[in-house]
């Protein structure tokens, strides 16, 4: 197969995360994989080492080549910011932070916002200019911040464009944007963009049409009739919070009450659940066994100016998110002359073939490796599937394609939101509108993401 099935969930243009915890995941996978095939071997070859699977190293370089043109030959300070109270515990930010520091001629440093003065005109963090800033949070956070402490020198920081990701992307970065690909502006934007768009509109008594063009007269009754293939979510969030899955835990009168009482919610298209799910060996410790459970698979594109830096695979349940329960998963481009569904379905024989206290122990060894790279939520590791979501080549450059339309269109609604277009679509406060118009993002370095909801030919339907 060289292209793939599904459809983005949700993108994030402001500062977003999972850069670097594929990297973790990739290494804890390959002691795993040779571990199995020790004991069992699969049959099937895969290639864990593609520079597609390490994001962090495209977006670091792209980090270190903003600070050069900026600073050419001489020494300067990359700072990565982040909330005081994750400094301790977000791994790919003390990893990122230490990367820079081992570059001849730059100081990598992590620090809280409110940790920076200026000297002299110039932003400095303890004396030392301040070259280029990671910011790992959006504007809304940052004003937040700006109100409890009094945040002047990033706010110079930004105006003096050495913040990426650029602030100019926040107010595109709400999913309020999926409507406009969805609806009557759809033709101006790319193909590949629109088709992996779910049916989307902003809730609220409303007329409007629906996914298949049909129309309706009161979204909030249709909403309701039609719920079990229909999700709710905030406009602006993040790890699952807020999010409301009709035909879950969820029934439609609280769910739509829900969303209607904070306000700021959109209605989405679910994808179906096949579309993006995959068989998983598992080993259960309270039943001592080995089993095949099913489980969903998101996809987080990483991707930066006209280009793919990688992905982050998560799996679990709905939300995959790990903050409600979730894990991530190893990926591998597959090297067997085969389709990745029949390859998938031979490395699971082969894995649920294994004894349990086999298992358990390459996942016990696993756990260390994860506890070694810090790779942790809360008080343990962060669950890592024992086998390894598989792609083609052709699918990675399929992906590639993908990730420049969502580049191109992004500075498309940048430009439709400058010129007044979207208006109607963004309802954030004015503050922190006039922090995003101090440094447009205008096509410059940046990392977005994209969360996509794929199937690459092991769903089980393609099996």
């Amino acid at each position: 197969m060289t292209s793939f099935h599904g459809y983005h969930s949700e993108w994030n243009l402001g500062s977003p995360g999972g850069w670097d915890y594929q990297r973790i995941t990739q290494e804890i996978a390959k002691v795993v994989w040779r571990r199995l095939n020790q004991l069992n071997p699969t049959g099937v070859a895969l290639d864990f080492d593609h520079p597609m699977l390490y994001p962090v190293v495209g977006f670091t370089e792209m980090l270190l080549d903003v600070f050069r043109r900026r600073e050419g030959n001489n020494k300067g300070l990359i700072a990565v910011v982040a909330e005081e109270e994750t400094l301790a515990e977000v791994t790919e930010n003390i990893n990122l932070a230490e990367r820079l520091d081992r570059v001849d001629g730059v100081t990598g440093i992590l620090a809280a916002p409110h940790e920076f003065e200026t000297c002299n005109g110039r932003v400095c963090h303890r004396g030392r200019p301040v070259s280029l800033v990671f910011m790992d949070f959006n504007n809304d956070v940052f004003l937040k911040l700006h109100r409890q402490h009094d945040l002047s020198p990033l706010m110079q920081v930004i105006g003096e464009n050495r913040v990426l990701n650029p602030r100019g992307t926040e107010p595109i970065n709400v999913k309020s944007m999926f409507e406009v690909f969805t609806g009557v502006l759809a033709e101006r934007f790319e193909p590949e963009t629109v088709r992996r768009t779910p049916w989307t509109r902003r809730f609220f008594e409303r007329a409007t049409d629906g996914p298949h063009g049909e129309s309706i007269r009161d979204l909030i009754a249709w909403c309701r009739s039609n719920w079990s293939n229909l999700v709710l979510k905030p406009e602006r969030g993040y790890s699952g919070i807020g999010v409301m899955v009709g035909g879950g835990a969820h029934d439609a009168d609280t769910a739509i009450a829900k969303a209607l009482e904070k306000g700021h919610y959109i209605v989405q298209q679910k994808v179906p659940l096949n579309m993006w799910a995959e068989a998983m060996p598992e080993i259960d410790r309270a039943a001592e066994t080995v089993q095949l459970t099913t489980r969903q698979t998101d996809f987080r594109c990483l991707i930066g100016p006209e280009k793919t830096f990688g992905f982050l695979c998560r799996y679990g349940d709905v939300p995959t998110n790990v903050g409600s329960g979730g894990g991530v998963q190893p990926l591998a481009v597959l090297k067997t002359e085969q389709r990745v569904g029949q390859a998938v379905a031979q490395i699971n024989r082969a894995i649920a073939s294994l004894g349990y206290s086999e298992l358990k122990a390459i996942e016990d060894e696993q756990n260390e490796l994860a506890l070694k790279a810090r790779f942790t939520y809360l008080l343990g590791p962060i669950k890592i599937a024992l086998r390894p979501r598989i792609i083609t080549a052709g699918q990675l450059n399929a992906l590639d394609v993908y990730g420049r339309a969502m580049w191109k269109d992004s500075l498309k609604l940048e430009k439709m939101w400058q010129a007044g277009e979207l208006d109607e679509y963004i309802d954030i406060e004015e503050d922190e509108l006039e922090i995003a118009r101090l440094q447009p993002w205008q096509g410059g370095p940046a990392i977005f993401a994209a969360d996509g909801l794929f199937g690459f030919g092991a769903e089980p339907e393609a099996v």
